[in-house]
C-alpha cells in the first residue's frame, strides 16, 4: 500500500498530487526521504580538526550522489572535503539568474544523532511519550507551541536522541523539489544549482565552500524551523576558550599556596552578567553562552560562544570578557589564565539588503504555497551567513523542524511539504 499519497506541491495555480510507494522506488516522498536521511549518523565533532569532521557525513554524501544521479541532475561534483554539488539545467531560453539552495550535512555534536528512531505522530492535543522507560515526555507544557500542531502529523523522536531535521528536512526538501521539477519540464525554470556542506553545526560549514564554483548570484539556505520563516538577520558570533593554570598544593598546607583552577574559572563565569544568558533573552537581546567545562584544581578550561545581532554590543561582549580575564590575572599573576577568542561570523543583513529581490521573491513564493512569511532575526547562525560576506547572498527558508539539537526535536510534515512548495514556487519566480 502506498505510504503518504498526500504529499503534493503547489506549482502555480495547480495542485498537483506526488506518489509512492515505498522508501526504495525512484518517486521518494518528500517524508520519505527524510525518514532514510535521519537514518544517517552525521553528528560533527569539533575535536578531530578535519573536513568533515566525522566519516559519516562522508557516507551520507555519497549516497546523496547516487540519489542525484538517479534523479538525473549534472554536474555532481563530491570533493575531498565531502562539499557537494550539483545543477538542474534550465528548461528556458530566457535570460534569468541562477539561483542556488543550499543546505547541509551533519548534525548538532550537542546530542547523539546515531541510531535515530523516527515516529510518525497523527497529533491530536497533549502529551507525546517518547521513552516511557526514562520518561521522557514532549509536552506543550514545556513547548506550548506544539499546539499549533493540532491536526498535522508529526515526526519526533525515541527521547534518546536528536532527530536530524536540522538540516536534513532541508536536504529531503531540496532533493524533493529537484526531482519535481525534472520530472515536470513543464514548470519553467533556470538553471539551479544545490549544494551540501559539512560542519555547519561547529560553524564550519563555509570553511572550503567554492562560491565561484558554485555560481549563482545568490541562493537560499534551507535550514529555519517555523513555517514561514525568512531570515536574513542572524547573530554575530565568536568563540572563546579560557584556560586556567592552577597550582595544586596539599590542602592542609594550601594557605596563600593553592590556586584552584576550578575555583578560578567559577570566578570567571560569575563576573559574566547573569542576565545575559541565553535562557534569559530572545529576539535582538545578545548573550554569553558556557558551552562546556572541564577541569581540577590543577588546570581547568571553559569555552563559550558569545553572540549579538549588534555590531557595537557584539564588540563590547568581547571587550568586557578580554577585561574580566586582565582583572583575575592581574589578582592570580601572569599565566593563570590564557584567553583564546575567534570571530566566527557576522550579520549577513549588511550583504542581503542590497538585494530586496530576494527576500521579495521569497515572501512571494511563501504566499502562492498559502503561508504567511515570518520575518524575523535567527538567533543563531547558517552557512548563509558566511557565504553572505564570501559573495554569495544567502537568506535562510523554513523546514518545519523544532526544538532543534535535543531529545525533544519534531518536525511537520506539512512544513515540510510546504517547504518543497516554495523551493518549486521560487524556481519558477525565477524564471519569469
Amino acid at each position: 500500500m502506498c505510504r503518504n499519497a498526500h504529499d503534493f506541491f503547489v506549482v502555480s495555480d495547480t495542485l498537483i498530487t506526488f506518489m509512492a510507494c515505498n522508501i526504495n522506488d525512484k518517486l521518494m516522498t518528500v517524508t520519505d526521504r527524510f525518514l532514510k536521511y535521519v537514518t544517517f549518523d552525521t553528528e560533527s565533532s569539533e575535536t578531530t580538526g578535519v573536513t568533515p569532521s566525522t566519516p559519516g557525513q562522508r557516507v551520507f554524501a555519497e549516497a546523496l550522489v547516487k540519489e542525484l544521479e538517479e534523479i538525473g541532475l549534472e554536474d555532481i561534483t563530491l570533493d575531498d572535503k565531502s562539499y557537494l554539488m550539483a545543477t538542474l539545467p534550465a528548461n528556458t531560453a530566457k535570460e534569468v539568474p541562477t539561483i542556488g539552495f543550499i543546505a547541509h550535512l551533519d548534525t548538532s555534536p550537542d546530542m547523539s544523532g546515531k541510531d535515530v528512531e523516527p515516529r510518525i505522530v497523527s497529533y491530536e492535543g497533549g502529551d507525546i511519550v517518547l521513552c516511557a522507560e526514562e520518561n521522557v515526555v514532549l509536552s506543550p507544557l514545556m513547548f506550548p507551541e506544539l499546539d499549533d500542531y493540532k491536526g498535522q502529523d508529526i515526526i519526533v523522536t525515541n527521547g534518546k536522541t536528536l532527530l536530524g531535521a536540522d538540516d536534513k528536512g532541508g536536504v529531503a526538501a531540496i532533493i524533493a523539489a529537484m526531482k519535481y521539477l525534472k520530472d515536470h519540464p513543464e514548470v519553467e525554470h533556470g538553471k539551479i544549482r544545490v549544494g551540501f556542506t559539512p560542519d555547519e553545526e561547529i560553524g564550519a560549514g563555509a570553511d572550503y565552500f567554492d562560491v565561484e564554483k558554485f555560481g549563482c548570484e545568490w541562493a537560499y539556505t534551507i535550514d529555519g524551523g517555523q513555517i514561514g520563516e525568512l531570515e536574513y538577520e542572524n547573530f554575530n558570533a565568536a568563540g572563546a576558550k579560557v584556560v586556567f593554570k592552577g597550582l595544586n598544593v596539599h590542602p592542609g598546607y594550601a594557605k596563600n599556596k593553592m590556586i584552584n583552577a576550578i575555583e578560578v574559572a567559577c570566578e570567571l563565569n560569575a563576573m559574566l552578567p547573569a542576565a545575559e544568558r541565553p535562557e534569559h533573552t530572545e529576539g535582538y537581546e545578545g548573550f554569553y553562552h558556557c558551552v562546556g567545562f572541564d577541569g581540577t584544581v590543577e588546570r581547568a578550561e571553559i569555552s563559550y560562544i558569545i553572540r549579538d545581532h549588534d555590531t557595537a554590543k557584539f564588540e563590547q561582549k568581547k571587550s568586557y570578557l578580554w577585561s574580566a580575564v586582565d582583572l583575575l590575572t592581574k589578582k592570580y599573576g601572569d599565566g593563570v589564565l590564557t584567553l583564546t577568542l575567534k570571530d566566527q561570523y557576522f550579520n549577513m543583513r549588511k550583504m542581503v539588503e542590497p538585494h530586496p529581490q530576494l527576500i521579495d521573491k521569497a515572501m512571494e513564493a511563501m504566499r502562492m504555497a498559502g503561508v504567511e512569511p515570518l520575518v524575523r532575526p535567527i538567533r543563531g547562525g547558517t552557512d548563509g551567513a558566511r557565504l553572505s560576506f564570501m559573495g554569495l547572498p544567502c537568506p535562510n527558508l523554513f523546514t518545519g523542524g523544532m526544538n532543534f539539537h535535543g531529545k525533544f526535536e519534531y518536525c511537520s510534515l506539512t512544513t515540510m511539504r510546504k517547504a518543497v512548495q516554495v523551493i518549486l514556487n521560487l524556481a519558477q519566480l525565477w524564471a519569469k
